[in-house]
């Protein structure tokens, strides 16, 4: 399946760029590892086997997009999940919004010459406050790895309403806007304003 995935990636970017002038990459499922001091030999190995070698074949490519979600400790054992008393998201992942950060970090080691664009970023959660909270803590880290020379093009949190999510349905909530199923009535969320406060000053910023 990987090298399925592989040859149809290089197929296809082999086609667009003979036939336009569209940048040209793919995006990636991530997750923000971090070694357990003396397991570096199985974080290398994890790392490697659930992102990396996806990462390794945009290195000719215009950009890689990053889709990141939390962090985890991999011990000599493999990956840890999350420890005793960590908060946890309705997807049972650890409340992590510096795993964006990391996430940055790391790809920049394995495909330093490419620009990066995080294409999803987030949490399910029913509390729009501790979403508020990681956007502010996702986005700090952001900036971090900007400030240290990462080339990061653009951000995108995932996602704009609460959604149809696989397997779960609508018991999930990722959205920045509340949907009724009932009457389909959409209504931004708190995180949703913070969002866009973040962008907008963003945007006088630059200018």
């Amino acid at each position: 399946m990987v090298d399925g995935l592989t040859r149809a990636h290089l197929a296809a970017r082999a086609v667009l760029r003979d036939h336009g002038a569209a940048a040209v990459g793919w995006t990636v499922a991530v997750l923000a590892y971090e070694p357990v001091p003396g397991a570096e030999d199985a974080w290398r190995h994890y790392s490697r086997l659930w992102h990396d070698r996806f990462l390794e074949v945009a290195r000719d490519d215009d950009w890689v997009g990053l889709q990141i979600y939390t962090a985890e400790k991999v011990g000599p054992d493999g990956p840890e999940g999350p420890p005793a008393g960590a908060e946890l998201t309705q997807m049972r992942w650890e409340f992590r919004p510096d795993a964006l950060g990391i996430a940055l970090r790391h790809a920049a080691t394995v495909v330093p010459e490419v620009p990066i664009i995080v294409t999803e970023n987030g949490l399910p959660t029913a509390d729009d406050t501790r979403r508020v909270a990681f956007i502010d803590g996702a986005v700090e880290s952001l900036h971090s790895a900007v400030a240290d020379g990462i080339d990061v093009r653009g951000y995108f949190h995932w996602s704009f309403m609460d959604n149809f999510e696989w397997a779960r349905g609508y018991t999930l909530r990722f959205g920045l806007v509340a949907v009724d199923r009932t009457t389909f009535v959409r209504t931004p969320k708190p995180s949703a304003h913070r969002l866009g406060a973040i962008a907008r000053t963003a945007r006088r910023n630059r200018v």
